[in-house]
């Protein structure tokens, strides 16, 4: 039976357009002193990170902001957030160190962690002090995560924990990672017998090694647990619900500005270069791509009105992610065939590295493929 998908217009509140001009002025700021200075300016949220910046962005109360007071968060609304979150990616500001703590780690905490993890970790992230990575990926497993082979056995008081995971984004940089990992051996129900683990990163039996990619950073890593005593308490809700709380954590990863704002300073720079003189070319690129932004940007912020009136949207946070994957890869693609004989450098630079870290896009967060499936199957056709 075929299901429609819900993508009801949302108007942001009032209050959001002082927010707005706050995280704007905020960022000028850090430019002229010299924090943002060296770094250059691009809107995938992957791309750069800044302790530094990381913290002042948590003494504004801007990290986990829609997180309950008594945890250090702001109890402010999905849409606040939204906004703060689309003002900093906009800029190209370097939000990597604290990104999928806030995003994600964090929530999954509130909804499936015990009380004693939450005061322990949330004031930590949301005060831009500790960061996380997601152990979900591993080797051989391509985008079949029910397939992880990482395990872990049951001895007192914890488990030891062995395997490896990869395409950890900032693992070597950061304090602790949220790992999927099977507790129980593999039956006819793949998705039975998961769990989910906190894991000290600093342990002497993890083992980080990064992973160039083909603009030359080592952001990714593979990640490898030999023998890791993981405590009682750093196990995440209940042993064996690791599926459901890790499709919980998809839909947060899914559905953001983050998935459409990738190539944003790429379509940036070009309207800078064209000025007020575009050829027929250019300018019917210009309103092809702006156009399609606006579609994205509708569709983002009525999810996070869903969010915020606590549904669970998963098969439109998936459609979000498809489509927008698909748009931040064409930017560059298309701009830089009708791009302007003589371009600046800054244009050159902030195109070639998005040109560079764009076969990533449409990988993290789930494949194409793999998002198809969760679309078809949520409306009913598979």
């Amino acid at each position: 039976m075929f299901k429609g998908l819900q993508f009801e217009p949302l108007k942001l509140p009032a209050e959001t357009a002082e927010l707005r001009m706050q995280v704007r002025a905020f960022v000028e700021t850090e430019m002229r002193s010299g924090i943002l200075q060296n770094s250059l300016p691009n809107s995938d949220f992957n791309v750069g990170d800044s302790p530094e910046f990381t913290r002042k962005l948590g003494e504004r109360g801007w990290i986990g902001m829609t997180w309950p007071k008594e945890y250090g968060g702001g109890e402010r609304s999905f849409l606040e957030r939204y906004v703060v979150t689309e003002e900093l990616l906009a800029a190209g500001t370097p939000v990597g160190a604290h990104w999928i703590a806030d995003r994600q780690s964090g929530p999954l905490f509130l909804k499936f962690g015990t009380e004693a993890q939450k005061q322990k970790f949330l004031p930590k992230v949301a005060a831009g002090e500790w960061f996380f990575s997601i152990g979900m990926s591993e080797p051989d497993s391509g985008s079949d995560l029910a397939s992880i082979k990482t395990h872990a056995t049951k001895v007192d008081n914890g488990w030891l924990l062995n395997g490896s995971k990869i395409w950890s984004s900032g693992a070597h940089l950061n304090h602790y990672m949220i790992t999927l990992v099977r507790t129980e051996p593999q039956g006819k129900n793949r998705h039975a017998g998961l769990s989910q683990f906190i894991v000290d990163l600093a342990d002497s039996n993890v083992t980080i090694t990064g992973i160039k990619n083909l603009s030359g950073d080592r952001d990714f890593n593979q990640v490898f647990f030999d023998d890791v005593f993981i405590a009682d308490e750093y196990v995440i809700g209940e042993p064996g619900n690791g599926w459901e709380q890790v499709m919980s954590e998809l839909g947060y990863e899914r559905s953001g500005p983050e998935r459409f704002l990738s190539a944003f300073r790429v379509l940036v720079e070009f309207v800078r270069e064209v000025q007020d003189n575009p050829n027929e070319a250019q300018m019917a690129l210009i309103g092809k791509l702006v156009a399609n932004l606006i579609t994205l940007r509708r569709m983002s912020t009525s999810v996070a009105g869903m969010l915020q009136e606590g549904k669970s949207p998963m098969v439109e946070a998936a459609l979000i992610k498809d489509l927008g994957n698909g748009y931040e890869r064409l930017v560059p693609e298309l701009i830089r065939l009708v791009a302007p004989q003589s371009l600046s450098p800054r244009f050159v630079d902030t195109l070639n590295q998005c040109i560079l870290h764009a076969p990533s896009f449409t990988l993290r967060g789930g494949t194409r493929e793999i998002l198809r499936g969760v679309i078809a199957r949520g409306l009913g056709l598979r």
